[in-house]
């Protein structure tokens, strides 16, 4: 996180994209965006397999790892009171019953891995405790060299062969019960005794290795306790306490990363804290209030919280935290094609793309080339060279029907097959130049264009013929089109020789509905990519013989300018999604080979978006 002193004072400024390299904590007003916005740290709980039964009474265990954690001894039964021996580990996505303990017993504190763990201590029927060590290999446990101290309650954390526990009650029998404060070290071979607690209480949540411990709250005889120590490998040191005063809570991480969740007040509890090596902060609250349950993580970026409380739960749950992080939508310069032209088509993917036709120095094309994500490769040329067409489809299998040839507009329909064009016969009813065309080579759309007026023309193509349907509402040529056969945004364009239009308009199907949302910029001669909910608008030319090179993204209600291409220019053709498109060829005074390709807004995880009023 960005520190406060970074963040004080700042105020929410407004700004028309998103900030490239935004401070953790920062907010801001994207005014093209219509939001707020904050770059934060998301964190959350949810809920994840459950456990087989459900078992309490393991809080002193810390083990593993988010998706690998090991859970050992414990109570049993519909309302706890039954000692089990039972282990159970979590693979990040279900639980498996494993080894039994030699030893049955609950309130066992233990440490280490899946693979690799101790756990030593515990409470034996009826109320007795034990020495009782045992070592896990990640299918049985075999015992070990007895803990010093009868003990119970108490916590752990570290490995098989450097393991940390404290606290508890420690006592033979049930009438020499009472609170420790001693600090027991386990080397994977013997014991010694470490430094005493400032605190002495039962339940403390654990965290972190040997030598880098942390540990807090406790409690039960006497009140509950919001204390926190660290241990330094040598002693324990007092540091800010807790929010919540509490016991039976579970812990999960290091030193100066860990997160301490549920735990038992005056009731079960659902809140949640971290602690960040100085203090303690709010968390993201459990999902389940529930006490003396197990846990398992290595930070307070992943760990898992499970079982505990009474009536005994099965239910578990993950932890995650992650910063957000924006990378801003941008064009790139892409691979150049293999001829240079203006008023080509195009249609497919930014990593399988088709483009065909278009316009050189003194003649209509044929050419045709395929775009694999990296670069463009001759193909066979369409039979009839022309510019300004129709085209929809795919890379293997697309339309071109109509556009310009000399000498004049013409009605000729080719189909691309993916290694070759076809004639069809049919042809379109009318010879157009700069239609649009969307859908696939067997259920497409073409609209609009010059024929040579201006029309509002419409018709379908079912795969062999075309058949006109309801007009557009406003004639234009030189628009932008996206869409399928019955979901299609028509675009801006032109309705006469200076007459430049921000219309949108929206086909159902059946016919032509007007967007209460104009385009930003009245053009035409532009590149388009994307659906009738998400489009884009590139480039292009106005009423000047200025090109442009500015860039509108329609988000489904409104149109959003995004980063402009590095070079302006027109009659571009465009291909690909509202999220990643490509910008093929066009003019600006000469034709140009100039190839983009842009890319939108990504992030790690979702930007908080506050509505505003």
């Amino acid at each position: 996180m960005a520190a406060y002193k970074d963040l004080v004072g700042q105020k929410i400024t407004k700004v028309t994209s998103n900030p490239g390299e935004p401070k953790t904590g920062q907010m801001w007003y994207n005014s093209t965006a219509g939001v707020l916005r904050g770059l934060g740290v998301v964190s959350a709980y949810a809920s994840s397999a459950p456990m087989i039964v459900g078992v309490g009474s393991r809080q002193g265990q810390t083990t593993g790892s988010q998706t690998a954690t090991l859970a050992f001894g414990g109570y049993i039964g519909p309302s706890g009171g039954d000692n089990t021996n039972r282990t159970d580990e979590y693979n990040g996505s279900g639980w498996s019953v494993e080894g039994t303990l030699n030893t049955t017993r609950a309130n066992i504190a233990g440490c280490g891995t899946t693979s690799a763990a101790v756990g030593s201590g515990g409470e034996l029927p009826p109320t007795n405790q034990t020495q009782a060590t045992e070592e896990y290999n990640g299918t049985s446990w075999t015992s070990v060299t007895n803990n010093p101290l009868y003990r119970v309650s108490h916590s752990a954390c570290g490995t098989q062969t450097a393991g940390l526990f404290w606290g508890g009650t420690s006592g033979e029998s049930p009438g020499s019960v009472s609170l420790t404060d001693v600090t027991a070290l386990y080397d994977g071979t013997n014991w010694t005794t470490g430094g005493t607690l400032g605190t002495s209480a039962t339940r403390r949540a654990p965290g972190g290795t040997q030598t880098a411990a942390i540990t807090a709250g406790g409690g039960d005889t006497p009140p509950n306790t919001a204390n926190a120590e660290e241990y330094d490998g040598t002693s324990w040191s007092e540091q800010n306490n807790m929010s919540t005063a509490r016991t039976g809570h579970v812990g999960a991480g290091i030193q100066t990363s860990a997160i301490f969740a549920g735990g038992y007040t005056s009731t079960y509890v659902t809140n949640s804290e971290s602690y960040d090596g100085t203090s303690f902060s709010n968390t993201p609250a459990l999902s389940t209030a529930r006490g003396y349950g197990s846990s398992g993580g290595t930070s307070n970026t992943a760990s898992v919280v499970c079982g505990g409380g009474y009536p005994l739960k099965t239910d578990t749950e993950e932890f995650t935290s992650s910063t957000n992080t924006i990378t801003a939508g941008a064009w790139a310069s892409g691979a150049n094609m293999n001829t240079t032209a203006y008023g080509r088509s195009a249609c497919g993917t930014t990593t399988a793309g088709l483009v065909f036709g278009g316009y050189g120095s003194s003649t209509s094309y044929g050419n045709t080339e395929t775009f694999d994500g990296s670069s463009f490769s001759e193909v066979s040329d369409m039979s009839t060279g022309r510019r300004y067409s129709a085209g929809f489809g795919t890379q293997t299998a697309a339309v071109c029907a109509g556009g310009n040839t000399p000498p004049g507009r013409t009605t000729a329909v080719e189909e691309w097959n993916g290694s070759s064009w076809g004639a069809n016969p049919n042809g379109i009813p009318t010879a157009l130049s700069t239609p649009r065309g969307t859908g696939t080579a067997t259920a497409g759309l073409v609209f609009g264009g010059g024929a040579p007026s201006i029309t509002a023309n419409t018709q379908t193509f079912d795969g062999t013929s075309f058949t006109e349907v309801s007009d557009l509402n406003t004639a234009r040529n030189g628009h932008g089109g996206a869409g399928t056969q019955t979901a299609t945004l028509a675009y801006s364009g032109r309705t006469g020789p200076t007459s430049f239009i921000n219309n949108t308009e929206s086909w159902d199907g059946s016919s032509w509905t007007n967007s209460p949302t104009p385009t930003i910029t009245a053009r035409n001669n532009m590149g388009a990519a994307g659906t009738s909910t998400s489009a884009l608008m590139f480039g292009g030319n106005g009423p000047t013989p200025t090109h442009y090179a500015n860039f509108e993204l329609y988000n489904g209600t409104t149109w959003i300018t995004q980063p402009s291409m590095a070079t302006a220019r027109s009659y571009i053709a465009g291909f690909g999604t509202s999220a990643s498109a490509f910008a093929a060829g066009g003019y600006n005074g000469s034709n140009t080979g100039a190839e983009e390709e842009f890319t939108e807004e990504t992030s790690t995880a979702n930007i908080a978006d506050f509505t505003t009023s």
